[in-house]
């Protein structure tokens, strides 16, 4: 089984993974395949915001953030600006709804490139930062970071390390998740189950009788959602704890015993098992008691804990019968290369304040996100949080315990992500043969690879 990944063993993977000679210069043409292109559009080289004297720089008076406000943070992120404001009157800051989600947002982003119509502070998710830098899109942040003397090292290493390339950091992480398993501790208790979430899936198999006794006829044990940026990201650990990948390095392996034994484990969950469901809105669902227990991400967690009538247990995902392993991802804030000097410093200076100890832990406790700053973690404030609500201790702790950096496949090939989506609906929604499902999808994976980058190598 591969080497977990952990905040004290684990050093940043992306300059690793990604330490490919020709691919800063990459100019690429998406494949049919959805989603914003990759090369060609960026207006700026992937060196912007490198060489500067920021001490001669005065910081815009205005700037604009572009947000699909994780976890329904609008709220809170209009909070985040107040207090900015207050310490710098100087500077206002513009809150724009670009999208519903990190893809709408990634399409949007790409369509005003090489405009005048581009923010100064950009939502970047775990599987677009990367192709904004390909593309010179953003900027890296450590040479503006060092000047406003930001304590870089204070950043959470697994979380920081995930916007690292060829010795930068192109990002900082700000609404960062991890998939928890959420469960209704009144039905656990009603079915007389230990008040725990699943240590392993086969345990959740052996708890389903009792479960479905306590949803209505058209409920399910579990609840579980599909679609892009989510269905490949949960399906991670069950793919891992079959001892399965999506890929090791650029080699596509999902038709390997172990990944083929993943897409049969979630075939039976829906199908033949019938432990599992799909629900018009998965949280919802939930919360109505449709469902005994979800999947979700932790920046679901204060939503869940406002929108529930029942105790809610929250618990690391199980462990398949090959070990563990759970992905990170959610999304950091980039600034685009194109902007000003002065406006890239204004937009540093109000995305250090945003992701400080103080209101990483405001943030935090307000969504349910993890605190992106090690200090934040056991500081106060999220001490006061664990004590009154332990629910959002888990996450942190399954950070620390069993957080593991995700394939190639599904972050670095251009439309990985969505390729894998469709496989993995295709075995949950029509019920498809997983072997068959999952050949399908080499031959497009390894076509993205070999005509998107393998050329640049």
């Amino acid at each position: 089984m591969p080497e977990l990944v952990t905040p004290s063993s684990w050093s940043p993977s992306r300059r690793d993974v990604l330490r490919l000679g020709g691919l800063g210069a990459l100019a690429l043409a998406l494949t049919a395949c959805g989603g914003p292109t990759v090369g060609g559009t960026g207006s700026s080289t992937p060196s912007a915001g490198t060489g500067i004297d920021w001490s001669s720089i005065t910081p815009a008076s205005e700037i604009t953030w572009w947000s699909n406000h994780p976890g329904a943070s609008k709220e809170v992120e209009e909070e985040l600006i107040r207090r900015f404001t207050a310490q710098h009157p100087e500077i206002s800051v513009r809150l724009v709804t670009a999208g519903a989600g990190y893809d709408e947002i990634a399409q949007r982003f790409q369509a005003a490139s090489g405009t005048d119509n581009l923010p100064d502070l950009v939502i970047a998710s775990d599987v677009w930062w990367f192709r904004y830098m390909i593309n010179g899109q953003i900027m890296p942040v450590d040479e503006i970071f060092a000047h406003l003397e930001v304590d870089v090292a204070d950043y959470n290493p697994t979380l920081y390390g995930d916007y690292s390339y060829d010795g930068k950091h192109w990002a900082a992480p700000y609404a960062r998740s991890m998939p928890l398993f959420y469960y209704n501790k009144e039905m656990w208790a009603a079915a007389g189950l230990p008040d725990r979430g699943p240590e392993t899936w086969a345990e959740l198999e052996e708890w389903a009788p009792a479960l479905r006794e306590q949803v209505p006829a058209d409920g399910a044990p579990l609840g579980l959602g599909t679609g892009t940026s989510w269905s490949a990201w949960w399906f991670a650990n069950m793919l891992w704890g079959q001892g399965g990948q999506y890929s090791q390095e650029w080699t596509v392996t999902l038709e390997t015993p172990e990944a083929v034994a993943a897409g049969q484990f979630v075939h039976d969950l829906f199908h033949a098992k019938e432990i599992a469901a799909v629900g018009t809105d998965t949280n919802a669902d939930f919360a109505a008691g449709v469902f005994a227990s979800v999947v979700g991400t932790t920046g679901s967690l204060t939503g869940l804990l406002d929108t529930v009538s029942f105790d809610l247990g929250a618990a690391y995902m199980p462990d398949g019968p090959a070990g563990t392993g759970v992905p990170t991802g959610g999304t950091g804030l980039a600034i685009p290369s194109s902007r000003t000097p002065e406006q890239q410093l204004a937009a540093a200076m109000f995305l250090a304040f945003m992701t400080d100890p103080e209101n990483t832990a405001y943030f935090s406790q307000s969504t349910g996100y993890m605190p992106v700053r090690t200090s934040a973690q056991e500081g106060e404030t999220m001490s006061a949080i664990y004590d009154s609500t332990p629910q959002y201790r888990t996450a942190v702790d399954q950070l620390a315990t069993k957080a593991r950096s995700q394939d190639w496949a599904r972050v670095f090939v251009p439309s990985g992500d969505q390729i894998l989506t469709d496989g993995i609906e295709e075995i949950v929604l029509k019920g498809t043969d997983p072997a068959e499902a999952l050949a399908a999808l080499t031959p497009r994976l390894e076509r993205a690879f070999r005509e998107n980058v393998e050329p640049y190598l």
